[in-house]
């Protein structure tokens, strides 16, 4: 997957697409749904797939002291993209020119002149330029006039639920990551550095994997059965395991957290890129009394994950 930054300026091998427009923070089965699409029209054109998407978020650039939200990170949000088929990914910075472009010039600048796009396509609640006053009926206007094609992707709603990022926010909350992956057809995946801790684990005979959980949505704090990928580096490959999230609070005041422990597994992981994936909610997050009092209940969860890891497929 070529992965571009900007607009202008492109190779004409990069240009000619059919293109699906949005944010796609989860790439949920709504999302799917409008990549899918858009790969069904690059086939019948024989023309590329791309997706354009925006980094930072445009809700970061405008409320940047807003609560975290965001599903996943951008480097998660490019792999998954790469497996669904995505040739060209367009990355636009969304800084203050794109922030203060109208609809019109939007089409205009970036559209045509910079991607010269042969098919756009979107969801049909999707707004664009500056506060969001244009809309795909505009769009569709547009390409009439200046010779790309616009569809737009239904809205997949199931049981009067719609499939959408605040949908899988809101499970993943409720410590419901079954029903999160239900709505994005995935498990949820965080995925990051595995950066140095306070080792607390490695002294209590279970030695732990760290990220951060910078700018992200936090499932609710509590642990975890997981599957684990890491993604570089010698032990490269698919391992299960326990998950923590929270404030670790038996050890007083810490930052929020995800500490994994990886199964019959005690190799040096520091640098290397994880994901972790989501796949039942076992118990909250307590304060302890003691370090051996925890220590008994870390054996106790561990048990219980590998029993619920043992009975998916």
């Amino acid at each position: 997957m070529r992965i571009l930054y900007k607009f202008d300026a492109l190779d004409n091998h990069c240009r000619g697409a059919s293109v699906a427009i949005g944010n796609f923070d989860g790439v949920h089965l709504g999302h799917i749904s409008v990549i899918e699409l858009a790969k069904r029209k690059a086939v019948e054109r024989n023309i590329p797939l791309a997706v354009m998407t925006f980094e930072p978020h445009p809700r970061e650039f405008f409320c940047p002291e807003a609560p975290p939200f965001r599903l996943m990170n951008h480097t998660s949000k490019m792999h998954r993209l790469e497996q669904l088929g995505v040739e060209i990914l367009y990355q636009l910075c969304f800084d203050e020119n794109l922030a203060a472009m109208s609809s019109s010039r939007f089409v205009d600048e970036v559209l045509i002149n910079g991607l010269e796009i042969r098919v756009a396509v979107a969801g049909n609640d999707f707004r664009f330029g500056k506060r969001r006053t244009g809309t795909v009926d505009e769009l569709k206007k547009s390409g009439k006039l200046r010779g790309f094609d616009v569809f737009t992707a239904p809205m997949l709603v199931e049981s009067g639920q719609e499939y959408s990022s605040t949908a899988v926010r809101t499970a993943l909350s409720g410590g419901e990551p079954q029903e999160a992956a239900r709505l994005l057809g995935h498990w949820h995946r965080i995925e990051g550095h595995v950066v140095k801790g306070e080792q607390r684990g490695r002294s209590l005979g279970f030695p732990t994997a760290n990220v951060e959980l910078v700018g992200l949505h936090a499932p609710k704090f509590g642990i975890y059965a997981v599957l684990v990928r890491i993604l570089s580096g010698a032990c490269k490959g698919e391992y299960q395991g326990v998950a923590s999230v929270g404030v670790r609070p038996t050890f007083g005041l810490n930052p929020l957290n995800l500490e994994v422990y990886i199964f019959d597994f005690d190799e040096n992981i520091y640098g290397q890129d994880i994901s972790v994936a989501f796949v039942e909610f076992q118990r909250p997050e307590i304060q302890f009394p003691d370090s051996a009092s925890l220590v008994e209940q870390m054996q106790i969860d561990c048990d219980e994950a590998k029993r619920i890891l043992a009975s998916i497929d």
